[in-house]
């Protein structure tokens, strides 16, 4: 699994796009759910993008270590999928909404904290971690280039 993340409107789908061109792109922001099983998709590689809408609303759904434990057992049906067949890859694009100011509201905090606990849920079990910021990566886990 590959694990990209970066500020909000920072170049993160066109750099994905660019580095993996024909796949099959699942999308919150297209109103897309959080989708647990990838085999019925039937593609080789995969991108889902807008992770951080998805667990906002798992946040507002479940108690907040409710979701981290769902979430959890999502990743590892993820990793499942992907190593049961050669040439497998999903590649998950999340916004990093964990720096500046801790919101006042209690959900908005705990859509923070979520978010915060998935990522590095999410950058364990990846194989490739890379950071967007104005359009450039930088890789901080798993080989560079």
């Amino acid at each position: 699994m590959h694990f990209v993340t970066g500020g909000a409107f920072n170049g993160k789908r066109k750099w994905v796009s660019k580095t993996y061109g024909e796949t099959k792109w699942i999308s919150a922001f297209q109103g897309e759910v959080l989708i647990e099983h990838l085999s019925p998709l039937n593609a080789s590689c995969v991108v889902l993008e807008g992770v951080e809408e998805w667990l906002r609303k798992l946040s507002l759904e479940m108690d907040i270590n409710e979701a981290r434990n769902y979430w959890k057992s999502i990743v590892l049906k993820w990793l499942d999928w992907e190593s049961s067949a050669e040439g497998r890859r999903l590649v998950i694009i999340g916004t990093d909404l964990t720096k500046g100011i801790v919101p006042i509201e209690k959900e908005n905090r705990n859509w923070r904290d979520l978010t915060g606990w998935a990522y590095q849920d999410l950058a364990a079990h990846c194989n490739k971690v890379d950071i967007i910021w104005y359009g450039i990566n930088q890789t901080i886990k798993g080989e560079k280039g």
